[in-house]
């Protein structure tokens, strides 16, 4: 089990580069998060919702993701309530002072049936576990249910990460262990120093101070990696402001304040071209080359902070004046002209409000969830070349259809994407429901070459790789690293 000091310490990445690692020594590591609070998810193959960390642990050990490696899924959505999501289904919703009086006795069955599930598919596999947050959270600790009431449940042998990035690290790793309880301590069989700059000697008295005064060896000092990751939650996305040399695009990303499933945006991320700027509402618009607007948990919300701050009013001045505005899911729905909410699902039954207004869409809110996943040819950059095939997961609540005959397809499934030239001056506003859209490299540099001809640059090749492919680089460089500073024999020689 890697367990962590705190929140972002590295736990996500580290389990990730464990299992890449123990895969390639013939192992089958299972990746394994009890309960795992997120808006960034993914849906596996039977339909079922996890956590999009899960999923990259999954990839990682070479595996197919699956629900049963995150049992338990907490989608907030503000207020203080939270979607509950039990192997992959939503069972309903909670708020946080009611969590654990409601919540903990079904969320302990169903991460026992999760191990099940995931220990039968696989026989002979190693459980890798992730843990969340601190450990050692005092006032929750009676109720803990994915940090060391599952490590004792299953005498995990664990891991304790620090980042030292945060400084305090004695302090962290020191403080953690005394609060443990007795019957716990024994189970940490190692500590590991994350996102350490500079030269690892200079660490070295460091080391040597953590294992004389704790009585724990210190497994590693993983050093600060350069490469950008999936972050685990929107946290992680105030550390990606830096800017890269040579971007030609800039692309403005609205930070909502629901917002979900930003790991769309990845392959967009490692683009070497293209800088993305992230912009909460509030701030200035400006003139970027495109605008994207990505998933919400709480699309009424979004929507409605987007037409309080003036960003709604901006992005209709900036679309008619010849920008390029792209929604995926949530995004695609506020920018539809209607959304209708019958059931009550995002606020009173009965609500109705107007959207954005770029795309001639209306949504109407529905119980049941959509919740599978997809692919499509693509319709819509329209170039020369080979059909470019599409694929992701849909994950929403609400049909949207149409009101306007002109209102091009995406993809040749029509339900699943729109395109819509806007104004007079080249302004065009384009959404889809398929998460992983930009996935595709062929698809994404087609969009980009778009944006890169109204600049007059040179075109792109469109011979790119699916993004998993560079995403599996990047785990094998993350492997390596962990290989490089980490001496793992202690956590996986017999007790």
């Amino acid at each position: 089990m890697v367990l962590g000091t705190s929140s972002g310490a590295g736990k996500s990445l580290m389990t990730a580069a464990l299992c890449r690692v123990l895969r390639r020594r013939g192992e089958t590591p299972l990746p394994f998060k009890g309960q795992n609070m997120s808006n960034n998810a993914w849906v596996d193959q039977a339909g079922g919702e996890m956590a999009y960390s899960q999923a990259l642990q999954a990839w990682a050990a070479g595996l197919e993701p699956q629900c049963a490696m995150n049992p338990v899924l907490l989608k907030p959505q503000g207020d203080s309530t939270s979607e509950v999501i039990h192997l992959g289904q939503a069972v309903g919703n909670c708020r946080a002072e009611h969590y654990y009086r409601d919540w903990f006795r079904p969320g302990w069955a169903a991460i026992r049936a999760g191990l099940s599930h995931l220990q039968a598919s696989h026989p002979g596999g190693r459980l890798v576990l992730e843990g969340a947050g601190s450990p050692v959270e005092v006032n929750l600790q009676p109720r803990d249910l994915t940090n060391l009431r599952l490590a004792q449940y299953l005498r995990a042998r664990c891991i304790l990460v620090a980042d030292i990035e945060r400084g305090g690290v004695f302090a962290q790793l020191v403080g953690t262990l005394a609060l443990l309880r007795p019957v716990e301590r024994p189970l940490i069989r190692g500590l590991l120093i994350n996102r350490f700059r500079g030269r690892r000697e200079l660490f070295d008295e460091g080391r040597r101070w953590l294992e004389t005064n704790t009585g724990i060896p210190v497994l590693g000092v993983m050093p600060w990696l350069d490469e950008l990751f999936p972050p685990e939650d929107s946290l992680d996305l105030l550390e990606r402001r830096g800017r890269k040399r040579g971007a030609e695009l800039e692309i403005a990303v609205l930070k909502l304040p629901s917002l979900s499933n930003f790991s769309d945006l990845d392959p967009l991320e490692a683009e070497p071209s293209v800088q993305l700027r992230w912009l909460a509402p509030g701030e200035e618009l400006g003139q970027p080359d495109a605008v994207v607007v990505p998933g919400s948990k709480q699309t009424l919300r979004d929507l409605n902070a987007l037409q309080r701050s003036g960003l709604g009013e901006a992005l209709r001045g900036y679309a008619m004046g010849g920008g390029h505005v792209f929604g995926i899911c949530g995004g695609l729905q506020l920018l539809g002209r209607e959304l209708a909410d019958p059931e009550g699902l995002e606020g009173s039954a009965g609500t109705a409000a107007a959207g954005v207004g770029l795309l001639p869409l209306r949504t109407s809110f529905g119980q049941a969830k959509a919740l599978r996943q997809r692919r499509s040819g693509a319709q819509w950059p329209v170039a020369d070349g080979a059909a470019v095939e599409l694929e992701g997961f849909e994950l929403h609540r609400g049909h949207t259809t149409a009101l306007e005959p002109g209102c091009q397809p995406l993809c040749n499934d029509d339900n699943l994407g729109w395109v819509h030239p806007i104004g007079g001056q080249g302004g065009l506003v384009a959404g889809t429901y398929l998460h992983g859209v930009f996935e595709s490299g062929p698809w994404r540099r087609r969009w980009l070459n778009r944006l890169r001809q109204r600049r007059g640059l040179p075109l792109l090749s469109e011979q790119q790789p699916h993004h998993s492919r560079q995403r599996e680089a990047l785990l094998d460089r993350l492997a390596d690293a962990f290989e490089q500073h980490v001496n793992l024999e202690p956590l996986l020689d017999p007790p």
